[in-house]
């Protein structure tokens, strides 16, 4: 299905209007007139890209407006801007392995942050052997903040049970779970109280922040380790006019987040819950079983996102919540979903 206009809770094909509950806009940022015009605004003052490294002689202003706000709002001692989630992800990765002698992963984990060779945390529903012998080892461990087809934070107390032989990185994508779940949509990393030696987080900001770019929140000495990688000092950054926005847009990002809260409980007071639909109050995913859900939903003028995710996976049948859906939206949506 191909439109001519950003999808937002209102699509158009084939000349008809369809509801739209699919995409990762979860705040509703990318057709927000007061968002558009701070986007807007800083394009007018930082152009429209700047193709220099971070580590040249000139620094602009906004990386640091930007990045202070990112830390603060994370609840990091500090973080820094790149140009995508993607790349936070394999940055971090290239620094992690000069210093980690084993990788271990939590399952369904996203491929910005896969290493070849990393092990599994489980094992036929246990801990990994690996992890509770008594060898000395450096080990990272890399997990989603919110996996696949889940609409719950992971657990990570599995990491508390672990050997004390063994010095504990955790790396976590936050990429859906930024901007959405914690105290205004700071995300998870500040609730993260385990015996490890060091927690970082990296998030696409394309998502729930409706702003192209990637960022990573650690401590000090971890930030400016990457500050220090020839790939970071090589690459143009992430476009400062949407860094100053971050910035900008603090007291935005409040506001949506507060409404998407409004529209997630309005659903759960009426959803009528049973097996076939993944449902939690606190997050914006429907998961649906039934594949015969898509065509009544469609047939009813509601479109969701419905593709395979990663080669050899299942069909991603997924309702998506914005900030943006309004209560008539959510009524015809759960009216069916009731049915």
């Amino acid at each position: 299905m191909n439109v001519n206009q950003f999808p937002d809770r209102i699509i158009k094909i084939d000349q008809e209007h369809y509801l739209y509950f699919g995409g990762t806009a979860y705040l509703g940022l990318p057709t927000n007139k007061e968002f558009q015009e701070l986007v807007i605004k800083n394009i007018r003052n930082w152009g429209t890209t700047y193709g220099s490294s971070r580590s040249a002689n000139i620094k602009l202003t906004a990386y640091k407006n930007g990045e202070t706000f990112l830390a603060h709002h994370i609840k990091a001692e500090s973080a820094v801007t790149v140009s995508s989630g993607m790349l936070a992800g394999k940055l971090v990765i290239d620094a992690l392995k000069k210093q980690t002698d084993s990788f271990f992963h939590f399952p369904n984990t996203h491929p910005a942050i896969q290493i070849k060779d990393s092990l599994p945390v489980f094992i036929n529903g246990n801990i990994n052997p690996r992890l509770s012998d008594s060898q000395s080892e450096k080990i990272t461990v890399l997990t989603d903040g919110v996996s696949g087809f889940q609409t719950k934070a992971i657990d990570l107390s599995i990491l508390a049970t672990i050997s004390d032989h063994k010095e504990i990185t955790l790396l976590i994508d936050e990429s859906h779970s930024l901007g959405i779940l914690g105290q205004n949509g700071c995300g998870i990393y500040s609730e993260i109280d385990l015996p490890i030696k060091r927690k970082i987080m990296i998030s696409s900001l394309g998502k729930a922040f409706g702003l192209n770019g990637g960022v990573i929140a650690s401590d000090v000495a971890f930030i400016n380790e990457i500050k220090n990688l020839d790939i970071f000092i090589s690459a143009a950054g992430m476009n400062p006019a949407f860094v100053q926005t971050l910035a900008d847009a603090e007291l935005l990002y409040k506001m949506q987040h507060q409404k998407l809260l409004e529209n997630l409980n309005y659903i759960d007071r009426k959803l009528i819950k049973n097996q076939s639909i993944k449902f939690d109050k606190n997050y914006p995913l429907i998961y649906l079983e039934d594949d015969n859900l898509i065509e009544t939903l469609k047939a009813n003028k509601i479109i969701i996102a419905n593709f395979k995710y990663q080669q050899n996976a299942n069909n991603l049948n997924r309702i998506v919540i914005t900030a943006n859906h309004l209560y008539e939206d959510l009524d015809k949506l759960v009216g069916i979903l009731n049915q």
